[in-house]
């Protein structure tokens, strides 16, 4: 991958996150519930296994 396509992913990337209410999953806009599995985790979690 060209440096200019990552560059240009990773803005995009956080322009969709940004966009996202508080309390509500960015992509699909469905509220965020207390007993989410996903709330517990941190982004060294999402790392692929080496």
């Amino acid at each position: 991958m060209r440096p200019f396509h990552l560059i240009i992913s990773l803005l995009v990337l956080v322009l969709v996150t940004s966009c996202a209410e508080e309390g509500q999953y960015p992509v699909s806009g469905e509220e965020c519930s207390p007993d989410d599995p996903v709330l517990n985790l941190d982004a060294p979690d999402c790392l692929p296994p080496l």
